[in-house]
């Protein structure tokens, strides 16, 4: 089983704790990774662009000059795609991009970003974030004696208010709970700061 240092919030090295193999040294799929990244960002989509076609451009409906003797070109009306103000072909309409992917395909995205954290360097695993006040100061400083102070992904194992005032100002830092992690918001972000107890949560949920 892998294995990982815990540290506290001053970057102290406090113990040991051994890793499940199923989530932490899973064999890294790089392209189920980036199909579900694909969808998440599908799925967050709004998809209400919207362009008239030339049956939904005003005016348009006389024909501009007689059909022969002119010497042009014929022309049926002035709001044929080829002109200035006409329609647009094949018209963007609002639609809905979102689409399901196989829970399996989401968990070994899951469990390779993962196992990639922990082989890259990555994954911090900290006793506690309890941090005395709400401090944004407070919490930055935990950060920069975590070598985190850069785009981290912080993760508790239940919604604690007091950490998420306290690192929800930080630039690049997000906050989340375990059961709520996903392959986007880990892969964007370069540190991985999870508390033990989250660890634990993660083990419970996604196996």
């Amino acid at each position: 089983m892998p294995k990982v240092n815990i540290l506290n919030i001053k970057g102290e090295n406090v113990g040991e704790l051994e890793l499940n193999e199923t989530i932490f040294a899973t064999k890294v799929s790089e392209h189920a990774v980036y199909e579900v990244i694909k969808n998440q960002l599908a799925n967050k989509r709004q998809g209400t662009q919207s362009a008239k076609t030339r049956a939904e451009v005003r005016g348009g409906g006389r024909k501009p000059f007689r059909q022969k003797g002119t010497g042009r070109a014929r022309q049926g009306s002035i709001r044929a795609p080829h002109y200035t103000g006409g329609g647009v072909v094949f018209a963007p309409k609002p639609r809905d991009y979102s689409y399901r992917l196989a829970k399996k395909l989401r968990r070994k995205a899951l469990y390779s970003v993962l196992t990639s954290k922990l082989n890259d360097n990555e994954l911090i695993v900290v006793d506690s974030l309890a941090l005395e006040n709400a401090k944004t100061k407070e919490a930055k400083a935990a950060l920069v004696a975590l070598n985190a102070d850069r785009k981290a992904y912080v993760v508790t194992a239940e919604k604690d208010e007091l950490v998420y005032r306290s690192f929800r100002n930080i630039e690049g830092v997000e906050v989340a709970e375990a059961r709520l992690i996903n392959v986007y918001d880990l892969v964007r972000h370069d540190k991985l700061v999870i508390t033990k107890d989250a660890i634990a949560k993660l083990q419970e949920v996604f196996i």
